[in-house]
């Protein structure tokens, strides 16, 4: 005789946040010459851009202060 386990639910899956997503007023600086940029609009065509300057992407600092 077969034991019947009972079904479990599951929580529906959470969308997961991207990772390094850009939002305005995010700074970036280049990590080769210094130059540092704040993101004043957000072009919404993929979920995190590379900003490339001296032939790198370049690393944000953070948001601005």
């Amino acid at each position: 005789m077969a034991v019947k386990k009972a079904a479990s639910k599951k929580a529906p899956a959470k969308k997961a946040v991207a990772k390094g997503k850009t939002n305005a007023g995010d700074v970036y600086a280049c990590q080769v010459c210094g130059l540092a940029v704040t993101v004043d609009e957000v072009c919404g065509c993929v979920e995190a851009c590379d900003i490339i300057c001296c032939q790198a992407p370049m690393k944000k600092k953070g948001p601005k202060k």
